[in-house]
């Protein structure tokens, strides 16, 4: 089985990584993760299942996940300057400019196609920093799982 591509648009904090451990808290007590859902469903929304969590802590959800992950954002434990498994690092200022034709592309300029993720590998996440009128205005944090 390939890894799977998942994504979250949530609101813009400089605190980049209080803005990921407060998605991952969100998202297991949420439920959506492997194995409560197999495949969890994105983009997340509202209106998104939302089975709650199976498991006491984030750390139980990942040793029962195995091999193939969460499958979510719950296989990323931090924020690192470079890529690396388990962590999610800033997606290159370079290949947004190359992607976008900006360092600060808007939300309506990425979500669409999502051209950056062919440049994303297995395990590994990244996050971009969304404009809009010319101000931050959403971090979207995205990635591969393992399988």
């Amino acid at each position: 089985m390939g890894g799977h591509f998942w994504f979250y648009f949530v609101p813009y904090q400089a605190d980049i990584r209080r803005a990921l451990l407060e998605l991952r808290d969100r998202e297991f007590k949420a439920g959506r993760y492997n194995p409560v859902m197999r495949l969890p469903e994105f983009p997340v929304s509202e209106a998104s299942p939302s089975p709650g969590a199976k498991h006491s802590s984030i750390a139980k959800a990942l040793a029962a996940s195995g091999e193939a992950g969460t499958r979510c954002i719950l296989d990323m434990n931090d924020v690192a300057a470079n890529s690396a498994h388990f962590v999610v690092a800033p997606f290159p200022e370079d290949r947004l400019r190359a992607l976008y034709g900006t360092t600060q592309p808007t939300r309506e300029a990425v979500d669409p196609d999502m051209e950056f993720s062919e440049e994303l590998e297995r395990g590994q996440g990244t996050y971009v920093v969304l404009y809009k009128d010319g101000r931050p205005d959403e971090i979207l944090f995205a990635g591969y799982s393992f399988d």
